[in-house]
């Protein structure tokens, strides 16, 4: 699947003001490797099926076993530690055996005590790194463990049965271990297992990335959708809701061939923005092998999404508004036309227009692409009008979402119905919110 920039910032998956992203509301990540790699996975929605339905298969795996993951073992700080000390520019002692070991121990231990007290700091925290990735190749390394992380795994076990990782942990066994000894440990470690311990280090970062993800399903009780190899786009959703919203409203909703355009409408502030986000962010979860915010979800393969939310003027340039708006639509039809499988979402075209040139565009723009075929549609406005034009279209339905206005209050349901909103309440809003009586007050 293939998301631009603007889509990934228009879904907020990814968000300049980081907190509000769907990326930070589901990192579980515990190291910062790991976060790096889980952006990475964000960054490159999978591009089939079979590989959608491995990752969804690994993090099943890794929530049957949750509990055994050593996350109070391994902690960022472990890795932290670690990779200091691969880096760190302190020589090794220079005789790792005879009496000469005991020499070059003292001499370290007693003139380098800084040194000492790093390397032997460091010495604790890869005994850690030894033990919990051991007990997690252990435990998740099986018969049937996805091919995913089968081959992580299957080299962290060559890795962290090389002779001298076996002595490490055997010596740590058999009591505290003595200077003399950590010292000889850190000579052959750092001469001989600096690659394989940093080969360690980024498995298990991917590891971390992995189970962050299994731990967002958890938490938030995401529920995996089921895929379907169909000729043309579909998408089924049950109780659809924006995760990043503290109290959303579940939708459902089916898009299929024979209703491939929702034509959106609703005063301001009633949700259709909101709703518009949150199928997108569905769908662009379901690519990533993740489960999605919904009682249930069925869709075929997408080979991208385009959306076209929040266009900006560009004042640097000498960009309008709108000519914005005109190059993102030109984008939008020129990238769709590839005969893939596209979902292009569009929230109130031609703003930066007046209201009868608004309508006249986007009367041309909807009835181009309603005779696409291998794409599906959201499209929200305010220009209610236009749906009387369109209402002997094929393919296209009509919903709204339902306000009130009861004693000159106004009042959201978000609620989606079936037909087309036709309430002006700009001038309540501005009445409710006190404008029109500071106007009155001006002199």
């Amino acid at each position: 699947m293939e998301l631009d920039k603007t889509t990934y910032y228009d879904l907020s998956i990814f968000n300049r003001d980081e907190e509000y992203s769907l990326f930070h509301k589901l990192d579980f990540t515990t190291t910062t490797g790991g976060r790096e790699y889980l952006r990475h996975l964000y960054s490159t929605p999978l591009k089939d099926i079979a590989s959608i339905e491995d990752r969804q298969h690994t993090l099943q795996f890794i929530l049957k076993q949750e509990d055994s993951w050593p996350a109070d073992i391994i902690s960022n700080g472990t890795i932290v530690v670690m990779e200091n000390y691969l880096e760190a520019q302190i020589e090794p002692i220079s005789n790792p055996s005879g009496v000469g070991l005991l020499v070059s121990s003292l001499l370290t231990k007693t003139i380098f005590s800084p040194d000492y007290s790093f390397i032997k700091f460091s010495f604790t925290q890869l005994l850690n790194l030894l033990k919990g990735f051991r007990q997690l190749e252990k435990n998740f390394n099986t018969e049937e463990t996805p091919k995913i992380l089968k081959l992580l795994l299957d080299r962290a076990h060559t890795l962290l049965y090389q002779p001298e990782f076996n002595d490490i942990v055997a010596a740590s066994e058999a009591g505290p271990v003595s200077f003399v000894n950590i010292l000889r440990h850190d000579h052959y470690i750092r001469k001989k297992q600096r690659k394989h311990i940093s080969e360690l280090l980024d498995i298990y970062r991917k590891l971390d990335a992995y189970y962050a993800m299994a731990k967002a399903v958890r938490h938030f009780n995401l529920q995996f959708p089921t895929f379907e190899d169909t000729p043309h786009p579909f998408v089924q959703l049950d109780g659809l809701y924006h995760i990043i919203l503290p109290k959303p409203v579940a939708y459902d909703i089916t898009m299929k061939p024979q209703s491939h355009f929702l034509f959106l409408t609703g005063a301001n502030m009633a949700g259709k923005t909101t709703f518009i986000k949150a199928v997108g962010v569905a769908v662009f979860l379901s690519h990533i092998g993740m489960g999605v915010p919904a009682k249930s979800m069925k869709l075929s393969f997408f080979n991208g999404i385009f959306s076209n939310i929040q266009v900006q003027d560009n004042i640097f340039k000498g960009e309008s508004y709108f000519f914005n708006e005109v190059q993102r639509i030109k984008n939008t039809i020129i990238k769709i036309n590839d005969s893939k499988k596209w979902l292009v979402l569009i929230d109130e075209m031609f703003k930066g227009t007046n209201v009868e040139d608004a309508k006249n565009c986007s009367l041309a723009v909807v009835n181009g692409l309603l005779k696409s075929t291998n794409c599906l549609f959201i499209l929200s406005t305010h220009l209610y009008e236009i749906a009387d034009e369109l209402q002997t279209a094929a393919n296209i339905r009509f919903k709204y979402f339902e306000s009130q206005v009861i004693d000159d209050n106004l009042y959201f349901t978000y609620q989606l119905k079936d037909g087309v909103a036709k309430e002006k309440i700009g001038y309540l809003i501005l009445k409710r919110e006190k404008v029109l009586d500071l106007l009155s007050q001006i002199k």
